[in-house]
């Protein structure tokens, strides 16, 4: 048995296809084919059932694919270990990020990053929560960058800052008149909310009275916060920002940005990762780049309280 023979294996698994996976890992069909047949002759056993299509797996063949992803994770921590005991910084990191975080995170740290770091190589994909937790546990991703807290067994959550819920609102609204706002201001009839999927929707029906939402004549939902942000500067209306979104806005658009009364309520952005994580000196130098470049009053969560989701 070889580590490349369980690589073919997860490869299969993954692509439900004996062509799709030899590409995937650059070999003939064959040979992966082949290598497969040899492991399976070895151990005496039938991994995937090759009369569906997609091929699937047999109920040994799962197990023993479970078993492979531990064994291929741990095979690469061998690396990781010798490049630490170098003393060398370099590597990979596969690394997925949420809509509502990308726009508004990645340039406050990633030039610095990679400068200090040149032979590093990051690779940043956006995805929704329940994408990056499912390629974390595949070991399609080294870490994420989400909100927490989720509760998700095996998953480690390192919170890196806490960022507080605006209101933002269009010309004339109502509310400019108002300071500081409260959740019972807002009305349905004029709210602009993410679609569904985004954790930043389900956090802001966390603040928000979601009956009210069930009863509008209107219902918009957008894919990204700049989408809602256009709604409201095009049309009358009101949507929540995370802090970073307001970072950027123009001096115009600030001053119609209004905060909570009372406990303001703020959401925690957190690196996640599996409890078997490698690559642990990449993940604490990624971990002190976000940290540093963000806000010092940020990194508390005294300011605040944070929204879980419903």
């Amino acid at each position: 048995m070889t580590i490349q023979q369980l690589e073919y294996v997860l490869a299969v698994d993954k692509h439900r296809h004996f062509g799709h996976a030899a590409e995937a890992c650059f070999v003939t069909q064959p040979t992966l084919s082949a290598q497969i047949h040899k492991l399976e002759r070895e151990l005496d056993v039938v991994i995937f059932d090759r009369s569906k299509m997609p091929v699937i797996p047999t109920e040994i063949g799962q197990q023993l694919i479970e078993q492979a992803k531990r064994v291929v994770s741990e095979s690469k921590g061998i690396y990781e270990m010798i490049s630490q005991a170098k003393g060398n910084i370099s590597g990979v990191i596969k690394l997925g990020i949420i809509p509502t975080l990308a726009p508004y995170l990645l340039h406050l740290f990633i030039r610095n990053f990679l400068e200090k770091y040149p032979n590093v190589q990051l690779q940043v994909e956006e995805l929704i929560t329940e994408e990056i937790i499912k390629r974390l546990r595949n070991d399609e991703l080294d870490m994420g960058i989400v909100v927490t807290p989720l509760e998700e067994q095996g998953i480690v959550e390192k919170p890196m800052f806490y960022e507080r819920f605006y209101a933002y609102l269009s010309k004339n609204h109502r509310l400019l008149s108002k300071q500081n706002i409260e959740v019972k201001d807002l009305m349905a009839d004029d709210f602009w909310v993410l679609q569904q999927g985004h954790c930043f929707r389900d956090q802001v029906l966390s603040i928000c009275d979601q009956s009210k939402f069930q009863r509008m004549n209107f219902h918009y939902e957008s894919g990204s916060l700049e989408g809602l942000k256009n709604m409201v500067n095009r049309y009358q209306g009101v949507t929540l920002l995370p802090e970073l979104a307001t970072f950027d806005l123009s001096e115009e658009e600030k001053s119609r940005i209004r905060s909570f009364g009372g406990e303001e309520p703020t959401r925690e952005v957190s690196i996640v990762l599996t409890r078997s994580f490698l690559k642990k000196r990449l993940v604490e130098l990624l971990y002190n780049e976000v940290t540093e470049a963000i806000p010092e009053d940020m990194t508390s969560k005294a300011h605040g309280k944070v929204v879980k989701f419903k």
